[in-house]
C-alpha cells in the first residue's frame, strides 16, 4: 500500500504539470473549409458531422483542443500512436490541415451525456476529484481540471463517450496505447475495474 506521504509527493507532481482548467482558446489562422472537407470526406463517418460521435466505438471531438487533436494526428501519421484506421487517415495529411481540423472541432458545440447509473457515477467522482489515497491513485482533476477540460496539452475529458475512456484507461493500463504513456501508465495500472468504469461514467456527465 502507498504511503500518504508518497500518495500527496504524486499528487502534488501531477497537479504541477499543468493549470487546473483550461481557458478559452485564441483559435491560429486555418482553413477550415478545408478542414469541412476532409471531415466530409473521412471523419464524420466516425466521429460524426459535429464531432459527436457516431457510436461507442469513436471518441468525441467537439470541444476537444485544437493543439491536443493535431498532435494526435501527428502522432498517428508516425506511429507513435498506434491504430490501423487512424494511421491510414492520416497518413497524407499535412502539418497545417490537421492543425485546421483541430480548429474545426474544438469550435464544434460540446454536451453532457445522460448518466443512468447516479451512484457508479457518484464514485466516478470521488476518485475523480479525490483520487483513492489507498492504492496511489492521484486524482484526475490534478490535470485535467476539476470541470475535466483539460488544457492546450492534455486532453478535454468532459462530456467524452465513456466506452471509449474505459478502453483507453485500459490500454494504458497495459501500454498498447504507445503515445502518452508515461504518467497515465501510472495512474491508470493502479485503477481497478470499478474505478475504471464509474469515472469514465462521470467524466461523461461532465461539460
Amino acid at each position: 500500500m502507498m504511503s500518504h506521504w508518497k500518495y500527496a509527493v504524486i499528487s502534488s507532481l501531477l497537479a504541477l504539470c499543468v493549470s487546473s482548467a483550461a481557458r478559452a482558446a485564441d483559435f491560429p489562422e486555418v482553413d477550415l473549409a478545408r478542414a469541412e472537407e476532409i471531415n466530409m470526406g473521412r471523419c464524420f463517418l466516425c466521429h460524426g458531422v459535429e464531432g459527436e460521435s457516431t457510436t461507442a466505438l469513436y471518441p468525441r471531438l467537439a470541444g476537444q483542443h485544437y493543439q491536443y487533436i493535431a498532435k494526435q494526428l501527428a502522432d498517428f501519421k508516425a506511429g507513435r500512436r498506434q491504430s490501423d484506421t487512424m494511421v491510414n487517415m492520416a497518413a497524407d495529411l499535412a502539418p497545417e490541415e490537421m492543425l485546421a481540423l483541430g480548429v474545426y472541432f474544438e469550435k464544434k458545440p460540446t454536451r453532457a451525456q445522460d448518466v443512468q447509473d447516479g451512484e457508479l457515477a457518484a464514485i466516478g467522482r470521488f476518485i475523480f476529484l479525490r483520487g483513492n489515497e489507498y492504492s496511489g491513485v492521484a486524482a484526475c482533476a490534478s490535470c485535467h481540471g476539476e470541470r475535466g477540460l483539460g488544457t492546450s496539452q492534455l486532453p478535454r475529458l468532459a462530456g467524452q463517450v465513456p466506452q471509449y475512456i474505459e478502453r483507453q484507461l485500459r490500454s494504458f493500463n497495459t501500454r498498447n496505447r504507445t503515445n502518452d504513456n508515461a504518467v497515465m501508465h501510472s495512474i491508470a495500472s493502479r485503477l481497478t475495474e470499478l474505478e475504471i468504469r464509474s469515472v469514465a461514467l462521470y467524466i461523461s456527465s461532465l461539460n
